[in-house]
């Protein structure tokens, strides 16, 4: 299996702490964070991975090279104008074009997930998209499951996001299958969760994948901290 992980936002809501560092390369127990995200992957046994770039791409390209001193292939997809989280998904067609499926991770999210039983969920299922899950509130997004795993409702940016104590909300870690493609906006920009996953509700293929190990998605100067811990503590081991 592939990968992609996203890179290419600016990290705005970490402040000062990315005005000048792109948000991956945030330093964490003395590596960058991008280092953490690509060695998990490596131990999932995924090995082929994509990132795509959009603010200071050269301190990735410069840093990371063709990744072989991580034991990783690397293939950069630089964007001189954002295309959201789907628009660089469909930007990397050729890359995934052999592919049956491939993982899509947030370039913020640090985790060990074990991805053998979410794999195992999304054939099973021949499901278009299986989402990691976790329950949250206050999120931005807002799952609702039957008892099958399959997702009957997904709400991106609700009116009262995650009022519902302990709502299933989306973890930022994916398998989707090659038929997504049919299913992206024809457009340079548009987004997997507001612009494919919330239509693609309708098709019945669309399954969660509840979260069974650590994730810490580092979207604020308290979560930078956070993720600093856990690397130390050792939580992202497996």
């Amino acid at each position: 299996m592939k990968a992609l992980v996203l890179c290419a936002g600016y990290g705005t809501r970490l402040g000062s702490l990315t005005e000048l560092v792109p948000k991956p390369m945030l330093p964490l127990a003395g590596e960058p964070m991008l280092a953490h995200a690509l060695r998990y992957l490596r131990g999932q046994r995924i090995e082929e991975i994509a990132i795509n770039l959009h603010f200071r791409p050269e301190a990735i390209r410069e840093y990371f090279g063709d990744g072989s001193t991580l034991g990783v292939s690397l293939t950069y997809s630089e964007e001189k104008e954002l295309r959201g989280t789907a628009g660089a998904v469909c930007a990397l067609r050729e890359f995934f074009e052999n592919e049956d499926e491939f993982l899509v991770l947030y370039g913020d999210v640090l985790t060990n997930q074990d991805l053998e039983s979410v794999a195992a969920s999304h054939r099973s299922n021949d499901a278009l998209a299986t989402l990691v899950l976790h329950r949250r509130r206050g999120s931005n997004s807002r799952v609702t499951l039957d008892a099958d795993g399959r997702i009957t409702a997904f709400e991106e940016r609700p009116p009262k996001p995650g009022s519902a104590e302990g709502s299933w909300v989306n973890s930022g870690i994916q398998i989707l299958s090659s038929g997504i493609f049919e299913h992206i906006p024809d457009r340079l920009h548009s987004d997997l969760p507001r612009d494919v996953y919330v239509p693609s509700v309708q098709t019945r293929r669309l399954f969660g994948h509840p979260l069974t190990g650590f994730r810490i998605a580092v979207d604020s100067p308290e979560r930078y901290r956070e993720a600093q811990n856990a690397v130390i503590e050792g939580r992202l081991e497996p």
